[in-house]
């Protein structure tokens, strides 16, 4: 099968069809180039939407992704976010193997093309003009024949007459065999082109033609090779990133069997855990004893008695329950507004943070000084004394960083001491703390605590209460005994008692004892015979008195 003899007389459809082929060929291209830009298109999506719910650095959503499907989800992310990379190494391959290849193919087929057709039109050409030449002859010769018989008849005409004078008819004759020889000669010329014709027309439609058309074949079918050859690459380049995409999906699937709702379970209960106990049974008041009668440390009751309990300006007869509201304000520094168990995880990230910054200003320290012995040996290389600023500097950061991981170092061995020993009245602040409701006057009367930077606030309406309770029972209460001491402290730290409850003391000050801490991080002490209140245990050092009544072992 050859176009050449198949198609001898097709060449305009042949230029119609090979024109259409580069037409789908230039498609196919674009076709090619808008999936590549889908697929950078998809890729940038798919790693704007992994972007866009990665946890904020130095943020709360980021403490929450210690969750193992918190994890699980996080590297769903990271995995859709190497997803997306293999989506741009398609488009990327598409474009260099198949786009751009194919582009520089088209302008080489194009001008081969041209180059074919060009052949072909030249080669029409040339036989036309053979045509037009054996046509003229044709037509000379066939003039020639009829001027030669027409001069003939009229020799013979003129031989015929007998009025015509011979030197006529010489006359006649002679014109009439010049005639003829020039017919004669037109019929020479016509068959020698004639004979050319032939042998042009013979190689035009046997050589020239099927040659042409030939290269025009293959020409397309090169081009029909080419894009098949284009859509295997196509295919082949989007398997080729199958088995990355695979591990990719086994990454989150490995993700998910991760999950473990237990250790999830585990997690919540240390974010969270107070380290109180449930509080315990409530002690029976009996009011039918004549005696004088006072509310119990674990009374939640709701009676007036225990309205009664609290006395304001410094007074407090009953003891305040800390963490009841915290203020938006300021953490203070030994965490005192947590819970004992909060408390102590906060500490010791504290001090696990400080020992990282020492360890990292004692590299710095060594580094400057093994900088500076070298210097020492070698002036050439750098003045030794400028180093001994920043030794300084650098040595004075690590003091002071050391006397901050001891203050924090002593708080959590205080914190971690308590822990064990919990009286029964942190166990009713454990259940204050957890947000139970309570309808009790203890709990409306109870006074908001603050720690030595103000976390703790009062509200209005509490304080409006608080003043028509202490109309109320100010004279059932006023001939009290003041409770005895039970030992004397020494204030460690200034401390600024803001709060209703709370008691300033100045940095060196002695007290009198009155109440211990019972495990909430506050202790009761009285200055003088007339002001008394709280401060956090934390900012004093108690020397309790063995033989007063009350009094426990301080440890």
């Amino acid at each position: 099968m050859s176009w050449g003899t198949e198609l001898w007389d097709q060449f305009d459809n042949l230029e119609k069809h090979t024109q259409w082929g580069i037409d789908i060929l230039e498609k196919y291209i674009k076709f090619v180039k808008e999936r590549t830009e889908i697929e950078l298109s998809y890729a940038k999506q798919l790693r704007n939407l992994s972007k866009k719910y990665q946890p904020k650095k130095n943020s709360k959503e980021e403490e929450e992704y210690k969750y193992t499907a918190c994890k699980a989800f996080l590297s769903t992310l990271n995995e859709m976010n190497d997803y997306a990379g293999q989506h741009e190494v398609i488009s990327e391959n598409m474009t260099s193997q198949i786009t751009v290849d194919l582009m520089r193919y088209v302008q080489e087929l194009k001008q081969e093309r041209k180059s074919n057709f060009h052949d072909g039109r030249k080669a029409q050409q040339h036989i036309e003009t053979c045509w037009k030449q054996l046509e003229s002859s044709k037509r000379r010769f066939e003039r020639d024949c009829k001027e030669a018989d027409r001069a003939q008849q009229y020799f013979e005409k003129m031989d015929a007459d007998i009025n015509v004078t011979k030197a006529d008819v010489e006359k006649a004759r002679q014109q009439a065999q010049i005639r003829q020889q020039m017919a004669e000669d037109s019929k020479a010329d016509y068959s020698l082109i004639l004979q050319r014709f032939n042998q042009e027309q013979w190689e035009h439609y046997h050589t020239h033609i099927p040659n042409i058309f030939q290269k025009i074949q293959e020409m397309e079918e090169r081009r029909i090779v080419r894009i098949a050859e284009s859509m295997k690459t196509y295919a082949e380049l989007d398997r080729q990133v199958i088995p990355i995409i695979g591990k990719c999906l086994d990454g989150i699937v490995k993700a998910a069997e991760s999950i473990d709702q237990k250790n999830d379970s585990q997690l919540v209960v240390e974010a969270y855990k107070s380290g109180f106990e449930p509080p315990g049974d409530i002690e029976f008041e009996d009011y039918t004893q004549p005696m004088k009668r006072t509310v119990s440390d674990n009374s939640l009751s709701s009676s007036k008695e225990g309205k009664a309990e609290l006395k304001f300006g410094g007074k407090s007869r009953g003891k305040l329950w800390p963490f009841i509201k915290k203020n938006k304000g300021v953490t203070p520094e030994d965490f005192s507004n947590f819970p004992p168990e909060q408390r102590r995880k906060k500490l010791q990230q504290k001090v696990d943070d400080l020992n990282k910054e020492i360890q990292k200003e004692t590299d710095q320290r060594d580094a400057i000084t093994k900088m500076k012995d070298v210097y020492l040996k070698n002036p050439q290389m750098g003045d030794p004394a400028s180093l001994d600023h920043k030794l300084t500097e650098v040595t004075q950061n690590i003091e002071k960083l050391r006397l901050e991981a001891q203050k924090f170092e002593a708080w959590l061995a205080e914190v971690e001491g308590r822990l064990p020993a919990r009286s029964e009245q942190a166990r009713r602040q454990s259940g204050l703390y957890d947000g139970q409701t309570h309808q009790t006057a203890v709990t409306n009367c109870a006074q908001d605590r603050e720690s030595p930077d103000g976390s703790y606030t009062e509200e209005q309406s509490q304080e409006s209460e608080h003043k028509v309770l202490a109309t109320d029972f100010d004279d059932e209460f006023d001939d009290e005994e003041p409770l005895p001491a039970i030992g004397t402290c020494k204030a460690l730290y200034t401390f600024e008692g803001q709060n209703e409850g709370t008691i300033s003391v100045v940095e060196g000050e002695m007290l009198s004892v009155i109440e211990e801490d019972k495990g909430d991080g506050w202790t009761r002490i009285r200055r003088n015979e007339d002001e008394e209140g709280y401060v956090p245990t934390s900012y004093v050092e108690v020397y309790l008195d063995k033989n007063a009544k009350g009094a426990k072992t301080y440890i």
